[in-house]
């Protein structure tokens, strides 16, 4: 089985070298992720575009495959296909005869053919052909070019012939790395979700900034949304995750800033310590999931008021975005779930927040702030390749917390979302199974029966061992992580 990656359009345009090294870098990227879930994975670049073939003995992988490369930036389509040799058109239509005759019974259909190479007839001439075998030699309905109940796609490349068994939409945008590196500050809510996602499908390898104000639970929860990112969409490049502690910002604006100018200020902070951080791995841009106007602090006037903390370009993907359309777009990336979880820590200091900040004020309300508040909190940052989240988690989770086997009276909780437990219900025999999807966890546990030991369940073990360490932390004892 073989996968015809096309590429997206607006690579196609640019020049000859620059759409040659995007090229290069979308099969390097396609065969980073591949070989994560297959060391045979084989991917090969042609000139307009990448083939990519599951191993013949693994036809198991194939959906794993489809998955994969639906979430790779770069990438328009792609289309599964089974290959064959042929050597006449005939040949052509009596293999694609066998392939067809059911599914087109009873049925209105076309042929529609793509080529490429040297041969003595053209791809009206294939479609002619073959369509007139099929409307002659089956039940079908006959052909119909508009709207038909079947579409037979054929892609013809020189002595091969493809038969497209699905096709599957890409994610679009660049490759990764094809665009500079930018830094995301992210709270794990819906607007820094889909800000990240928004530059990694263009192309910038997206790293990871994020402001702790609410503690180990707080930071636990943004972990999960920018492994979530980086692992389904930015997977073939490692980023870094940086953690900065910020509850001391936020103790001192409380205690000596103005009512009015905290939402502001705190901002303005943020942007002075991600800049500090951003230049340390020489990063020439800073990602916020601000839109015009949705919160105090996003008024025009105040977001002229925080851009003039720092030198460094702010990119607002969002900035014209509505809320609700910002919320499905969450949904569509799977950042939804998660955001719903996580508090707004950062509205938790405003009261009564000015909507028109005025600069030379707020210079002077930050003249109140000890010296070295952001040189404290920003040596006081925690860096991380994202890639070892995992590993962080798989260390604090011991293995007497882990667990392969269900004793009696145990309890398995499945925390994935609620479309994952239903496409794949987990079901073992004589074991009782909760569905409590990851993000109604927190709230739910404190009414399960505390006699009981709870086994917490995820497909990859990630998610189960975040919402394990988070119920470590809010004091139970009775959690531990079944991986079978």
């Amino acid at each position: 089985m073989k996968f015809i990656v096309k590429l997206y359009p607006e690579i196609m345009m640019k020049s000859k070298s620059v759409r040659m090294r995007f090229t290069k870098m979308l099969e390097t990227n396609i065969r980073n992720v591949l070989k994560k879930v297959d060391e045979e994975a084989k991917v090969q670049r042609l000139y307009d575009r990448i083939l990519v073939k599951v191993p013949d003995n693994k036809p198991e992988l194939v959906d794993a495959f489809a998955e994969r490369l639906g979430c790779i930036p770069g990438i328009a389509h792609v289309v599964q296909v089974s290959e064959y040799a042929f050597d006449s058109i005939d040949h052509i239509y009596q293999q694609v005869l066998p392939k067809y005759r059911d599914e087109i019974a009873g049925k209105t259909f076309c042929v529609r053919v793509k080529r490429s190479g040297n041969h003595d007839f053209n791809s009206i001439e294939v479609e002619r052909y073959v369509g007139g075998g099929l409307n002659q030699h089956t039940d079908a309905l006959g052909v119909k070019l508009k709207n038909p109940d079947v579409t037979v796609n054929l892609e013809i490349d020189q002595d091969k012939l493809y038969m497209v068994e699905r096709r599957i939409p890409g994610l679009g945008g660049f490759p990764m790395a094809t665009q500079e590196d930018v830094l995301s500050l992210i709270s794990g809510g819906f607007d820094s979700g889909v800000s990240s996602f928004q530059f990694i499908k263009k192309g910038a390898r997206t790293h990871y900034c994020f402001f702790n104000l609410g503690g180990a639970q707080h930071e636990i929860g943004v972990k999960q949304v920018a492994y979530h990112l980086w692992k389904t969409y930015g997977e073939s490049h490692k980023v870094r995750f940086v953690s900065v502690p910020f509850e001391p910002v936020v103790a001192e604006i409380l205690e000596r800033i103005d009512n009015g100018q905290m939402g502001v200020v705190l901002k303005r902070m943020m942007m002075r310590a991600a800049t500090r951080i951003a230049d340390k791995f020489g990063i020439q841009a800073l990602v916020t999931g601000e839109s015009l106007g949705q919160v105090s602090s996003q008024t025009l006037t105040n977001l002229n008021v925080i851009d003039r903390s720092t030198d460094l370009l702010i990119l607002r993907p969002l900035i014209a975005m509505d809320k609700q359309d910002i919320i499905n777009q969450s949904r569509l990336i799977g950042t939804e779930d998660f955001a719903k979880s996580i508090p707004e820590y950062c509205g938790v200091i405003s009261q009564k927040p000015t909507v028109k900040a005025i600069l030379s004020k707020v210079e002077k309300e930050e003249l109140k702030f000890s010296e070295d508040l952001i040189d404290r909190v920003v040596d006081a940052a925690v860096v991380m390749d994202i890639r070892d989240i995992e590993a962080e988690m798989n260390k604090q989770v011991t293995e007497t917390e882990t667990v392969k086997d269900v004793a009696s009276g145990e309890i398995v909780i499945d925390v994935r979302a609620p479309e994952e437990e239903e496409r794949k219900p987990l079901e073992l025999d004589n074991v009782t199974v909760k569905a409590i999807p990851f993000f109604k966890l927190a709230t739910q546990f404190a009414d399960l029966d505390k006699s009981k030991t709870y086994l917490l369940y995820c497909d990859r073990g990630v998610m189960s061992k975040l919402q394990a360490l988070y119920l470590i932390e809010q004091g139970y004892t009775n959690v531990k992580v079944y991986r079978p």
